[in-house]
């Protein structure tokens, strides 16, 4: 089939269009009633499935948007505390860490004071266990140290008068007797 090219448009519509339908076909062109009422039923079915669909589509929207503001109203929380905790942060750095490096400071100070006295109180502390320990022992004890051992903690004044008592034999108790 050859196609030809018109070159003017009454060329191409040499007759006037005419309606496809008219009162004259009307009585050939009936349709049956079960048909139309099928042609019903089917678009009842399908609105009333369309309706189920737009009411379960808001039901789901319902929830998403209860849940967006749930969701919405968490993060609003958050970021007020994140703020919160920003504001504390800041203000912490500005007043509490000076206030901390001085303390870490004077401390600093105070240690390296305690560590040049370290050895003098250990040495004190170590003549007070001595004088303690001394002091712990049973009278006799210490009267047998005192008399036969040059390292007593006693004058030698003492250490003489013990010893002319035991040379002597005299009487020990509380107190020495002469």
């Amino acid at each position: 089939m050859a196609f030809r090219k018109h070159s003017n448009i009454r060329d191409r519509n040499p007759t006037p269009l005419r309606s496809s339908w008219s009162p004259i076909d009307s009585a050939s062109a009936t349709v049956p009633a079960s048909r139309v009422e099928l042609a019903l039923n089917n678009l009842s079915k399908k609105s009333l499935k369309y309706e189920h669909l737009m009411k379960d589509l808001e039901a789901r929207l319902c929830e998403d948007l209860g849940n967006f503001r749930r969701v919405d109203s968490l993060l609003q929380e958050v970021n007020t505390n994140l703020q919160r905790t920003l504001e504390r942060s800041n203000r912490s750095v500005q007043t509490d860490v000076p206030q901390i490096k001085q303390e870490l400071h004077q401390s600093m100070g105070l240690l390296s004071r305690l560590e040049k006295d370290l050895p003098e109180t250990q040495e004190k502390a170590a003549a007070l266990v001595s004088d303690l320990s001394w002091l712990n022992t049973e009278f006799y004890e210490r009267w047998r140290v005192i008399i036969f051992t040059s390292k007593s903690p006693v004058s030698w004044r003492w250490k003489a008068c013990a010893y002319r008592a035991h040379r002597h034999r005299l009487v020990w108790g509380d107190k020495l007797m002469s």
